[in-house]
């Protein structure tokens, strides 16, 4: 076991998978010799060439496109998005290319691409630079879609993201690429489609993922204080919802709150909730309870920007007035 950060956790799936088939290459913005922002590929460009480690124009419209054209040829590009926000000027290709053209060749072409990079609110970054993209394209067919939210699940998630032969959006919370966590020495891959059961617990389901796990993680260490039994699941799967973890803890439980950093309008606990709704409605004691990102761009302002995601506190609370009510 050795401790590694998140970001080395991420370059060691990717060089490893890079050792393993040479069709796997990088491309983006300033991957190459400066070594990603992040440093996600730092050194790969001196390990594996300027040919397999390509920095590439700030097009992104023009270097998604030029992926999913090599995916169609049987290479396995790696997009690493400098900021995921940048990712909407290839909207289109991400969406009416690598999302459809599997299914509309009938079947002739694989599309075995990851995109992959920073997101979420970080801090002071900005309303541009803090886009949370995962509603954005979860109503796109065709897309898998994953949040990493440790150095474990993140390394082992995407050594599957990059042998799957199909598009998998990777998102990464820009505040977690320094967590720490002892990674096994063994090789290790993670399903695509699975939820992880972070704690077990008997009164009421949380479900979250990316940098909020770390939020509920903290609101659960007051809550056990105050005699409560949390469930805390992290989806990891965010398209598709692994709808079976979530039902066996929704039919132990019969309470659930989703806690989120997306926007409540059309976000992906709005998605969740019908789910559960339409699947689980006789299972549940009261109604699902979301607790998501204030629906404004992002402020710069410090203060302002805190109070625009959910925080602790209000889990505590929101826990307390679930149980309170239906006790």
């Amino acid at each position: 076991m050795a401790e590694t950060l998140l970001f080395n956790a991420l370059r060691q799936a990717v060089d490893e998978e890079m050792g393993r088939d040479e069709n796997v290459f990088v491309l983006g913005e300033d991957v190459g010799q400066y070594g990603g922002s992040y440093k996600v590929t730092k050194d790969l460009y001196e390990k594996y060439g300027e040919w397999r480690v390509l920095d590439t124009p700030i097009a992104e419209n023009s270097f998604t496109g030029m992926a999913v054209g090599a995916a169609m040829t049987g290479l396995r590009p790696i997009i690493e998005g400098m900021n995921m926000g940048f990712l909407l000027l290839a909207f289109n290709q991400i969406a009416n290319n690598a999302g459809m053209l599997r299914y509309t060749s009938g079947g002739n072409f694989k599309m075995p691409m990851v995109i992959r990079g920073p997101g979420g609110v970080g801090r002071q970054l900005g309303a541009e630079h803090s886009q949370r993209l995962e509603a954005y394209f979860q109503a796109v067919p065709g897309l898998k879609i994953v949040a990493c939210s440790t150095p474990y699940n993140a390394k082992g998630l995407l050594k599957s993201a990059i042998r799957d032969d199909n598009p998998v959006l990777f998102f990464e919370h820009v505040l977690l690429y320094n967590l720490k966590e002892n990674l096994p020495d063994y090789e290790y891959l993670l399903p695509l489609n699975k939820a992880e059961i972070v704690r077990k617990g008997k009164d009421v389901t949380l479900l979250t993922y990316s940098r909020m796990r770390h939020h509920c993680l903290q609101a659960i260490k007051q809550l056990e204080k105050l005699g409560f039994d949390p469930e805390l699941i992290d989806l990891v799967s965010l398209k598709p919802l692994d709808m079976e973890t979530i039902g066996e803890s929704v039919k132990k439980t019969h309470r659930v709150i989703i806690v989120e950093e997306c926007m409540k309008t059309g976000g992906i606990a709005a998605e969740l909730t019908a789910l559960i709704n339409d699947q689980l409605f006789d299972e549940l004691d009261g109604p699902v309870l979301r607790l998501s990102s204030q629906d404004i761009p992002t402020p710069y302002n410090g203060t302002l920007e805190r109070l625009t995601i959910v925080q602790p506190p209000q889990i505590v609370e929101a826990v307390q007035k679930m149980m309170n009510l239906q006790v």
